[in-house]
């Protein structure tokens, strides 16, 4: 079973803005054919991702009280796929500094769960709440 983490940003802008913001650096360029694009990070940073932009999107996760549904009209998906032969840890990191890179350069609502079950952050109309904190920021010393 693959371990994949999406962090979804309710947006109308253009996947290529997000990619862009998400990924800077020349040589972690995003490529494709809108509405999907990728970039192939499993040498580097033990993931490979994909940008999808979407309409009328749903996400019901686990939060810390209860189940957590959302549906933003407009948005774009990130699907981080994780290398299980890669060391967790720095891949981890690595995809935070891209959620945060997204969170620093916009002011959008975005959610990131992983397997589509576990809620793990979520930014709704300007405030930013970790969910799972124990569970998993603590466990992968990334709070």
């Amino acid at each position: 079973m693959a371990i994949e983490y999406r962090l979804i940003v309710a947006t109308r802008n253009p996947v290529e803005d997000l990619a862009n913001r998400a990924f800077p650096d020349p040589d972690e360029h995003m490529s494709g054919t809108p509405p999907l694009l990728l970039t192939d990070l499993n040498e580097k940073y033990g993931f490979g991702v994909t940008a999808y932009a979407g309409r009328d999107g749903y996400l019901e996760a686990e939060a810390d009280n209860g189940m957590w549904e959302w549906k933003p009209s407009a948005f774009v998906r990130f699907t981080f796929h994780m290398n299980k032969k890669a060391s967790l840890g720095p891949s981890l990191r690595a995809m935070v500094g891209v959620v945060e890179r997204v969170l620093d350069s916009g002011a959008e609502d975005v959610s990131l769960d992983l397997n589509g079950n576990w809620l793990l952050l979520t930014r709704i109309d300007g405030v930013v709440t970790k969910h799972k904190q124990a569970d998993w920021w603590d466990v992968h010393g990334l709070s």
